[in-house]
């Protein structure tokens, strides 16, 4: 794939892909100012922003998504130590302004209010502050921005494509409340980002992983991703060494058992041999009007190798992250 080296919008005037905006970039360069929308276009084109948090104590998810037709947010809680699980995902059609996402370049500021639920995702010069408020939970965190990130557009055609940023190797900090009782975050934790903005098929799968941690002293950031991709000159994966990025051209292959919450899951290629050790497994399910999706999402630690493309291969024992079987129709 080429690399995008200088700002550019995602689609032309007329609604369709912008050849020049296929590639892949280390620094978030593509602007969706052009992006069509409504019924006119097919209702096609999905906007979300979601940033998951893995810490010694919790999983914490968060979504600001804006599907066309309709509006959601998304907040995940789970308990390391005791297993409780909080979960809210309330939906609004039509959107109205329930859910902000900028389509300028960054520093952006994506917010979301309904059902009770209130997300704000705020760019500063440094990095990005998480705040959510609900009935049972509060979160404020602040993720510093690190070295590099990979974005990616996806082109199924000159009418669906689609650009992904996926920033997988955050340090974070700050307090989650859940049900009264204050979590410190900080040492062993980690956030990531996964901004979309594109014009999709009505149904797709995806896989996707994400990783961060330390090694023999070695920072690394782990991106994997598949199917969605696949028939495309596009892939998501990518190895981030003390923030740098190495992008890898080829499919990865993804083997798991979704019948067994404890299986783990691989994923292997050329420069990669990688097994997830699931600590949690979250079936997530949605079935409304025309949005229907499930999603079987893994926590764990991942152990065995990857390497850059100069040959150097890391141990990855010591990186936590997770792993995922989306199925969408939306």
């Amino acid at each position: 794939m080429e690399e995008i080296k200088e700002p550019v919008q995602l689609s032309l005037g007329n609604g369709k892909l912008n050849p020049a905006a296929a590639g892949f970039s280390r620094t978030p360069l593509h602007a969706f100012e052009n992006l069509p929308q409504g019924v006119r276009h097919g209702w096609r084109t999905k906007r979300w922003e979601y940033w998951g948090v893995l810490t010694p104590d919790l999983v914490l998810g968060m979504t600001i998504a804006h599907l066309d037709y309709t509006a959601t947010l998304q907040l995940y809680v789970f308990e390391r130590a005791t297993g409780k699980e909080i979960s809210s995902d309330p939906l609004s059609i039509p959107p109205g302004s329930t859910a902000v996402l900028p389509g300028t370049l960054p520093p952006l500021t994506a917010l979301g209010t309904m059902g009770g639920l209130h997300l704000r995702f705020h760019d500063d010069d440094g990095g990005t502050h998480l705040r959510a408020e609900s009935e049972r939970v509060g979160v404020e965190l602040y993720a510093p921005a690190a070295g590099d990130v990979l974005g990616v557009v996806v082109p199924w055609s000159d009418t669906r494509y689609q650009y992904t940023l996926k920033d997988v190797a955050r340090e974070v900090s700050g307090t989650v409340t859940v049900d009264g009782r204050q979590y410190p975050v900080g040492e062993g934790a980690f956030a990531v980002l996964d901004r979309g903005r594109g014009r999709w098929p009505y149904s797709r799968r995806w896989n996707w992983a994400a990783g961060y941690g330390t090694s023999a002293g070695t920072r690394l950031g782990l991106q994997l991703g598949g199917m969605w991709t696949e028939g495309t000159p596009a892939t998501e994966n990518a190895l981030i060494v003390n923030g740098v990025l190495h992008h890898f051209d080829a499919e990865l292959e993804f083997s798991y058992d979704l019948t067994d919450p404890q299986a783990p899951w691989h994923v292997r290629g050329d420069w990669l041999e990688a097994t997830l050790t699931p600590f949690h497994r979250r079936l997530a399910a949605t079935n409304v009007v025309a949005v229907a999706s499930k999603t079987w999402q893994a926590f764990g630690e991942w152990s065995g190798w990857a390497a850059a493309p100069d040959g150097t291969r890391y141990d990855l024992g010591g990186v936590q992250g997770w792993i995922e079987e989306a199925r969408n129709r939306w």
